[in-house]
């Protein structure tokens, strides 16, 4: 071996291997503790009394009725507008009914509350219904636009045209009641996919309503 043939030099390669690995254990350090921290620091979810929660409570019921009345109505219709419009309304307001389940499960709240129907919009400037506590359940209901036990029987019976105009007249009552609360979740509600869904149910059911008073013109159903 001749005398300018480079000398290996162990102990400095390995010093550079332990600074690296010094330095990536800091940063994996660094980031588990940012995480750590992000985990702590999620926001927290509505509460029991919140207009998030009351929305998801109320709106279930609402929808509830609604994918009852579409389906007798899908089931014995001949028309083949109001058949199609009928399928959609219970097809998302099912979707809708569940995704507020899940949310009431996420936030760790019951799905019904103590309070009277729509308590939670008392606060809003244009939507509230006044001392919900003054009002009987039927009154209540009566302002979400949702129909009578008596209304469904007779909605159960009938057949052909009057059955069709007796559900156009049942459900825009019923969109009627339903725009106002999603309007006011967005006016006094705090989760991001709360009022995007509240936002949805706005646009869809104004454009139902359209549809239906549509078809009851050319039903030439009376009012």
């Amino acid at each position: 071996m001749s005398d300018d043939t480079p000398v290996a030099r162990p102990a400095v390669r390995w010093a550079v291997v332990a600074l690296v690995a010094v330095a990536v254990m800091a940063v994996a350090f660094a980031v588990g503790r940012f995480t750590a921290f992000g985990a702590t620091a999620a926001p927290a979810h509505p509460a029991d009394a919140s207009a998030d929660a009351g929305f998801a409570r109320d709106m279930q019921v609402h929808h509830t009725q609604a994918v009852l009345m579409a389906m007798e109505i899908y089931r014995k219709t001949s028309d083949d507008e109001l058949r199609t419009l009928s399928y959609d309304i219970a097809v998302t307001q099912s979707g809708q009914r569940g995704e507020m389940f899940g949310w009431l499960v996420e936030w760790g709240l019951p799905q019904a509350s103590s309070q009277p129907l729509m308590t939670w919009m008392e606060k809003s400037d244009a939507h509230s219904h006044g001392d919900t506590a003054a009002k009987s359940q039927d009154e209540l209901l009566s302002e979400m636009g949702m129909a009578t036990d008596a209304q469904l029987d007779a909605l159960r019976s009938a057949e052909g045209r009057p059955a069709d105009c007796l559900f156009l007249d049942l459900m825009i009552r019923h969109h009627e009641g339903a725009i106002p609360m999603a309007q006011a979740v967005i006016e006094l509600g705090d989760d991001a996919r709360v009022k995007e869904v509240a936002g949805a149910i706005v646009t869809g059911q104004s454009s139902e309503l359209d549809a239906m008073r549509d078809i009851q013109s050319r039903l030439a159903c009376t009012a």
